[in-house]
């Protein structure tokens, strides 16, 4: 019983999944919702409004600066924070001593 149910829960969801698919607009289409006023603005003004040939790196360091900073400050943060975690741990202060010398120490 439970597997019946497990199978048609699948289906159905795969059902959903591949009818959305299937209606999604094709690339570049002009109706797509990723084709906007934004798109055309960038286009057509980016390298007036920012001095910059390529459109992409304009985006990216004029009109999103802060977004793209933003985004590299949890890279990079994330990055020191692996880091830290997987460093071997420092080696102690008593470790390579004589019993001798850490007696000398003590007194």
């Amino acid at each position: 019983m439970k597997k019946r149910l497990k199978t048609i829960l699948f289906l159905t969801l795969f059902a959903v999944l591949a009818y959305n698919i299937l209606e999604m607009p094709r690339g570049g289409d002009i109706n797509s919702p990723a084709y906007n006023e934004a798109t055309e603005h960038f286009i057509e003004k980016s390298e007036s409004e920012t001095g910059a040939i390529n459109i992409i790196g304009a985006i990216l360091t004029d009109y999103r600066a802060f977004d793209t900073l933003g985004e590299t400050i949890v890279l990079f943060t994330s990055i020191v924070a692996v880091v830290s975690v997987l460093r071997p741990d420092a080696k102690p202060e008593s470790e390579g001593k004589t019993r001798k010398e850490e007696m000398e120490d003590a007194s």
